[in-house]
């Protein structure tokens, strides 16, 4: 099977500009395509999975890929999906999260001379002109259909910014300016990101002519990539030290069984004949199919020794209550007094909760654990007896940690 058909098989592509043109160009891996990635914040979360692994697939097929740092977009904040207005960072912030950003990269791609690259668009958009980027690339967009984009819509309500209204300008000025500069040929962007891409193509066709062979795909819809690799509103993290190898494990663990085979066949890199047999599979084997698909992710962020050790311990938790390798937080004996810790302290301590307030809304909602046994009431405490042989606290359904006496 050809490449771009794989990509159509796994569920991956919504839609595309010219199917037969972006088949033969994948196909014969004579893409240079990008990826953008707003630095938010100092680490990739598993709801990037699907820019990743498609970078994998269509690298090892002999494309070249273009991770775009958006260190100046960043400035703006995108209005695509929110409500309100993204926190603006300095220059530093997001030069220190693009570092991260490729460090956790590299274990999806290979970067280097005629490999794949990363590049900032703060290097050409915040040396832009502001009368000259009006005049160049102004008299290309129409305000009315600039509104009648799904993005803008959704602020328009509450009110939309003059500074987000860029946004799409922005976005389609980097396209031209990564086809111009870098012989990118092809981007690659979630189905809510549409308006803004065709922007781009748009923007190249006007102003290099109708032969400037500019190529859009859109991948995952709005709706799966905000419900992708998010738990309980918190992101789930590909850094380690901010979710740990057993609670990434036990994240994709514990996806719903109808998402289940969508998740291994989009994002992982199992043969498609195995996931067919797989889609077979009903009642005991869907939990089955779970644990290959945790395992296949966490292997591919943190490596086989971390995903061994995140599938023994979750077994071991769900036939026997074991808790090898179990996130823990090691605790003083200057954080009790008289002999205990308050269950809301406790779970701020083992960052369970970022508050004593938003602890005791977890304990009042029912949803917290300790030894198996429910929290009755926020005014529980944890003793020092208890601590030092080890108390095993439960978040929800998911989140397992361990706190100990040290």
């Amino acid at each position: 099977m050809k490449l771009y058909d794989e990509l159509v098989a796994r569920g991956l592509i919504a839609q595309v500009t010219d199917e037969a043109a972006i088949r033969d160009v994948i196909d014969n891996g004579k893409a240079t395509f990008y990826i953008g990635f707003d630095c938010t914040a100092d680490s990739l979360t598993a709801g990037h999975f699907m820019a990743l692994t498609l970078m994998k697939r269509l690298q090892a097929a002999g494309n070249k890929p273009i991770a775009l740092i958006g260190g100046g977009t960043t400035m703006i904040g995108d209005p695509s999906g929110r409500s309100d207005m993204r926190k603006m960072l300095t220059r530093e912030d997001i030069d220190h999260n693009a570092m991260c950003f490729k460090r956790q990269m590299e274990k999806f791609i290979e970067f280097g001379d005629g490999k794949a690259q990363m590049v900032n668009n703060a290097d050409w958009l915040l040396k832009l002109n502001y009368v000259d980027l009006l005049r160049e690339v102004g008299a290309c967009f129409s305000v009315n259909n600039m509104l009648r984009a799904e993005c803008y819509k959704q602020r328009m309500e509450k009110g939309l910014s003059f500074l987000e209204f860029n946004y799409m300008i922005m976005q389609s000025y980097d396209f031209y300016y990564l086809f111009q500069n870098y012989g990118c040929n092809m981007q690659f962007g979630g189905n809510d990101q549409w308006s803004n891409m065709l922007g781009g193509t748009e923007l190249i066709r006007r102003k290099l002519g109708k032969d400037a062979h500019a190529m859009t795909i859109t991948l995952l819809t709005d709706s799966q990539g905000n419900k992708m690799g998010k738990t309980a509103g918190n992101a789930v993290w590909l850094d380690p030290n901010k979710t740990s190898p057993f609670d990434f494990y036990q994240y994709w663990r514990n996806v719903d069984d109808a998402d289940v085979m969508k998740c291994i066949r989009m994002l992982t890199f199992l043969p498609l004949e195995q996931i067919a047999e797989m889609d077979t599979w009903t009642d005991a084997k869907i939990n089955q199919a779970k644990e290959i698909l945790a395992y296949e992710l966490t292997k591919m962020v943190h490596g086989a020794e971390e995903a061994d050790k995140a599938q023994a311990s979750a077994r071991a938790l769900f036939v026997g209550g074991g808790d090898a390798d179990m996130p823990t937080t090691e605790l003083s004996a200057a954080q009790l007094t008289d002999g205990k810790i308050g269950i809301l302290s406790l779970m701020v301590a083992c960052k369970l909760a970022s508050s004593n307030g938003e602890a005791r809304r977890l304990v009042q909602q029912g949803g917290v654990f300790v030894n198996d046994a429910k929290v009755p009431e926020p005014g529980y405490a944890v003793t020092e007896e208890m601590l030092r042989s080890g108390v095993k606290i439960r978040k929800g359904k998911k989140i397992f940690h361990k706190a100990i006496l040290k």
